[in-house]
Formats: C-alpha cells, sequence, structure tokens
C-alpha cells in the first residue's frame, strides 16, 4: 500500500476513535481551520528549507510546497472528520437500556 492510504485509514480510525470516546458533537469546523493553519505552516516550512538547500527561488519553493502541503493536510483532515462522524453516530446508538419494570 502507498504511505498516503495507510495514513488516511489511520487518520479514519483515529477520527472513529475520538468521536466515540469524547462525549457530544465534535466541532468540525474548528478541527478543518486547524487543519488549513498547520498545513500553512508545515509548507512555509518545508518551502524555506528546500529554498535553502537546493538554492533556488524563496518564494516559489515556499508557495510551492504551501500548496501541496496544505492539499495534504486538509484531504487527511477530512479523513478523520468523516472518522469524527462515524464516531459520534456510533456514541449515539450505544445508549444504556432503561431498567426494566416488573
Amino acid at each position: 500500500m502507498a504511505w498516503d492510504l495507510i495514513i488516511a485509514v489511520l487518520m479514519l480510525v483515529l477520527g472513529i476513535v475520538y468521536g466515540y470516546t469524547k462525549p457530544g458533537k465534535e466541532d468540525r469546523v474548528a478541527i478543518l481551520k486547524k487543519a488549513l493553519l498547520i498545513g500553512l505552516v508545515i509548507g512555509v516550512v518545508i518551502g524555506l528549507i528546500i529554498a535553502l538547500v537546493l538554492q533556488i527561488s524563496l518564494v516559489a519553493a515556499t508557495i510551492g510546497a504551501t500548496i501541496g502541503a496544505v492539499i495534504i493536510v486538509v484531504v487527511f483532515a477530512v479523513f478523520f472528520i468523516i472518522g469524527t462522524m462515524i464516531g459520534d453516530w456510533m456514541e449515539a446508538r450505544k445508549k444504556p437500556e432503561a431498567p426494566k419494570a416488573g
């Protein structure tokens, strides 16, 4: 399997666990916003490193790496968010049984 598929499945499983164990609904928009911010930071750092190591245009390397990192991180965040939806669904289905009158 390719590394991206492994990470996507891992993010889905982690999302399911997170959604199931954390009570209540998760703020999925906040998760997506955090993913965008993380992607921007990772992209800028990687772009700066690439530009300095390979002696190429700082602007081109930073923009290219930032776009790539944002896309990758957001795609993985979407898998995580889908996992939280599944976990929330599983949590909602697990309701305590009412005591029997008798």
